[in-house]
């Protein structure tokens, strides 16, 4: 056979959204409903994953699980819910950062081991799944998966130790990675993050008995749940019919390394992030590239919608009028279109229309919220000049991305990064913009924390400097491909 033809999502130019958990475990008065919860919550966090979805319940007898493919709001119908009885849930809604999107790589996963049934679900990366692999196939159990979560989940299961804390700190301590988890066990609900606190998870409570564990703290408001606050790195939450149980971090001295990516692109902007309003940080971002690399200009406008807070941020702190200058449409989803360059130009016109009364005549300032491959920005920036902009000014958020993340975040190959052995000046150029500002790593961290060094976050994709030691390339179809194999 020839050469089957590529193609490419028509927003490739972003990174890829990573996971959403989601977690409730209700009184037992609302012994019925924690599915159809985890339904809503699963569905506020949409956003980060379009692949999968799915919602394990447990009753105290039996825990049931249903996955499908496809978003929220079509992966499950009224019936399929109702078949989930039960006052804990756990829910994922899925992007494939290990294994393929198909659906046998769907969360929850659940897991037997010699004394617990768990139902699993996973947002992260670890990097020494191979590893663990090997370990459980020692032991006799078989992975059946091409997923990181499926190894987590059996380790979880067969963990030595009697109590959460025991198997929790076995965890740790085995794998290495990424990981915020919820898990259901068939009469309690538990919340693990990893030590360096990589990817977010946080905590909240119904005033009427209730607990959720969520990756974002927007879930928990579109439930009714009172956020209460982040799980730390490294703590272990167990809920049961007594009450919450925090176990603290068993290794207290690793390294604290968030993910600032989450504060730039993936989170929503009414999310709260290591207890800042992800909308304020945005808006700090924009200020700081206003005055890094100031302009010029007629209008403020941005790529919408991740990069809306930045844009009104750079408006405000310099004096140039913010306008709606790009309609987004919200419904195109990820459409695959051919890497023909008429094709591309189609789906960049599909998803974004200019309004030439807005930008007809204008020095116009654009404000992104990173550049990856840089397949998209320079057809923006042709819709723009077509609309009657004179001037292009493209200002990024991030730095420029030069290193693959390894953690949760599928964004791309080190050599596909189009600031890979670029200078800012050659992007410029390959963009077709008339000037190209990106924020400082030290003006980012400031932004988001106060601290110019970053010290508390994970910025690797932009300085290299990983908090965990990882091989250059790692394959993320490897234990796919050797299960395909027979091991």
């Amino acid at each position: 056979m020839g050469d089957l033809p590529r193609f490419a999502p028509a927003d490739s130019d972003n990174p890829h959204d990573e996971c959403g958990v989601f977690g409730v475990h209700l009184s037992q008065s609302q012994k019925s409903e924690a599915a159809q919860v985890a339904f809503y919550g699963l569905y506020a966090l949409q956003h980060r994953g379009q692949e999968s979805a799915g919602i394990a319940a447990a009753d105290g007898r039996v825990i049931r699980n249903f996955t499908n493919v496809g978003l929220v709001s079509n992966a499950f119908r009224q019936e399929d819910l109702e078949r989930l009885p039960g006052h804990i849930a756990v829910g994922h809604t899925r992007y494939s950062t290990t294994g393929s999107s198909s659906g046998m790589n769907a969360q929850p996963i659940v897991a037997q081991g010699p004394t617990t049934e768990l139902a699993l679900a996973h947002n992260g990366n670890i990097v020494n799944a191979e590893e663990i692999r090997q370990r459980l196939l020692e032991w006799g159990v078989m992975t059946t998966t091409g997923t990181d979560s499926e190894v987590i989940a059996h380790l979880l299961a067969w963990a030595p130790g009697q109590t959460w804390g025991e198997r929790s700190a076995y965890l740790m301590k085995s794998i290495k990675g990424a990981y915020s988890l919820v898990i259901a066990t068939k009469n309690s609900m538990i919340g693990i993050r990893d030590p360096h606190g990589v990817r977010p998870l946080c905590l909240g409570r119904f005033a009427n008995a209730g607990w959720v564990i969520a990756s974002e703290s927007a879930a928990l408001d579109h439930i009714g749940a009172q956020f209460v606050r982040e799980v730390d790195p490294g703590e272990t939450v167990v809920i049961d019919r007594d009450g919450l149980v925090s176990i603290p971090n068993p290794s207290p001295h690793e390294r604290v390394a968030h993910c600032v990516f989450e504060h730039i692109y993936f989170a929503r902007p009414d999310s709260t992030l290591d207890g800042r309003l992800v909308h304020m940080s945005r808006s700090r971002m924009g200020a700081a590239l206003a005055n890094e690399h100031p302009v010029e200009a007629d209008v403020v406008i941005s790529i919408p919608e991740s990069a809306n807070s930045a844009a009104v941020g750079y408006a405000k702190e310099s004096g140039i009028p913010f306008e709606l200058g790009l309609v987004k449409n919200r419904y195109v989803g990820r459409t695959f279109i051919e890497p023909d360059q008429r094709f591309r130009e189609l789906g960049v016109r599909n998803k974004f229309n200019p309004l030439p009364e807005v930008l007809a005549g204008k020095r116009v300032v654009v404000v992104d919220d990173s550049i990856v491959r840089g397949t998209t920005t320079p057809h923006i920036v042709q819709l723009l000049r077509r609309a009657g902009a004179i001037e292009i000014h493209v200002r990024v958020c991030a730095p420029p991305i030069k290193n693959p993340c390894h953690f949760g975040v599928d964004m791309a190959s080190k050599d596909e990064f189009v600031a890979s052995g670029r200078t800012v000046e050659q992007i410029r150029e390959f963009i077709g913009a008339d000037s190209l500002g990106y924020l400082s790593t030290e003006r980012l961290h400031e932004a988001v924390g106060e601290d110019p060094t970053g010290a508390r976050f994970c910025d690797a994709c932009f300085t290299g400097n990983y908090p965990i030691p990882i091989q250059l390339q790692m394959d993320k179809f490897a234990l796919e491909r050797t299960i395909h194999q027979g091991d």
